[in-house]
């Protein structure tokens, strides 16, 4: 007994005062392994997110698709009793045919003015270089200011018509591939009207411990990423209509276009999209023929975005997440060089999502008074009273 203790004693020893402890070559191969495994784990997800790309994309834009329009699904289910399958049918032929409304009322037009603000670009910045001489006594040359970037007149009239192109087979191929589309379509209508079971099912892989788990992360997922995206969706489509009503009423050219950009970019780019949406028309406007279109363009996307921010982002954002605005901004930049468009797109329904389960899961901890230098001066207690979620 006595010399079992002293050769534990011994073994333990080193552990104890800190020399290292060798590994055993059944540890290394072990070790090996799973960093084996783990390399093959991060090529085998690499292979699929390359070549398989585009199904992701089209089964994650129909997944939001189908979370966008539940609410609608889920008024119809209860208010008239009707399958679930078919009050997905139903709301999807309402989009179809809205869809169709518009774009053979204004596709023609859209199209057309699209093109021409792009072939264009070289013209308004000339233009906009001699206002600037005009008002404040500048000498800038546009030949110049292109040479300083590398590019001269020919460049740019071929980067412009390039993108041009871009922007035109864009919409053309989003407009005339009828497979794309009816994929998309299809996968929403099965994501929506088979939604419960599919929750259900994708609920029973997992133990007993795990299928409440499953069950929250699924419907705050819905809840919030689907209040968010009809909230912008809803806003957009409010900005939009208004500004395009005031713009045609004032004489701005290419008042359809502008004022679909105006609603899109205002909305689902984060902090600087208001700023960034109104740029274009006032510019526009200030190089137009009456360049106090581009002043009224100015004066009221400032009225607006006040009455907005007071009275219907409020009501319509409501139960939507609130995503901080640097946070939000952030997001946008890294979706946007990972996964380009696609990923800028669908940057901050993700980050809501991941936000609001972090508020939910997340173990908090409250600040000890000694560890906590800051004052209220800095704003550094601010955050303290503010909910853990939205």
């Amino acid at each position: 007994m006595s010399e079992a203790t002293t050769t534990a004693d011994a073994s333990d020893g080193p552990a104890q005062s800190g020399e290292l402890v060798k590994f055993s070559g059944r540890n290394i191969w072990r070790i090996g392994l799973v960093v084996m495994a783990l390399v093959f784990l991060f090529l085998f997800l690499r292979f699929v997110i390359d070549d398989g790309g585009g199904v992701i994309f089209t089964v994650l834009m129909s997944w939001f698709a189908s979370i966008a329009m539940a609410p609608a699904v889920d008024w119809l289910v209860r208010r008239f009793s009707m399958r679930r399958g078919l009050a997905t049918m139903l709301v999807m032929l309402a989009f179809v045919i809205a869809a169709v409304i518009f774009f053979v009322a204004f596709g023609a037009l859209l199209v057309d003015q699209i093109s021409q603000i792009v072939t264009s670009i070289p013209d308004l910045l000339q233009g906009l270089i001699d206002w600037i001489n005009q008002r404040f006594n500048q000498n800038l040359d546009l030949n110049a200011i292109l040479q300083t970037l590398n590019l001269d007149a020919q460049k740019a009239q071929a980067l412009a018509s390039q993108v041009g192109a871009q922007a035109l087979s864009i919409l053309s191929s989003v407009l005339g591939s009828f497979f794309g589309l009816f994929t998309i379509g299809l996968f929403t209508f099965y994501l929506s009207a088979d939604g419960p079971r599919l929750r259900r099912w994708l609920a029973s892989l997992f133990p007993a411990r795990g299928q409440r788990f499953f069950f929250d992360v699924w419907d705050i997922t819905a809840q919030k990423t689907g209040g968010y995206i009809g909230a912008r969706v809803i806003l957009a489509l409010i900005n939009s209509t208004t500004t395009g009503i005031v713009f045609l009423i004032i004489g701005m050219p290419y008042w359809l276009a502008l004022a679909i950009w105006t609603g899109v970019v205002a909305q689902f780019v984060p902090t600087i999209g208001t700023y960034i949406a109104i740029i274009l028309p006032v510019i526009v406007g200030l190089l137009s023929p009456t360049p106090w279109v581009g002043i009224v363009a100015l004066v009221w996307a400032l009225l607006y975005q006040q009455v907005e921010n007071l009275t219907i982002e409020p009501r319509i954002s409501a139960r939507a997440v609130d995503v901080h605005p640097a946070v939000a901004f952030g997001s946008v930049l890294l979706g946007a060089a990972l996964f380009g468009v696609a990923g800028a797109f669908l940057a901050i329904p993700v980050v809501a999502m991941l936000l609001a389960l972090l508020g939910i899961y997340a173990k908090r901890h409250e600040i000890m008074a000694e560890a906590d230098d800051s004052t209220d001066d800095t704003g550094g207690g601010s955050l303290d009273s503010a909910p853990a979620s939205a």
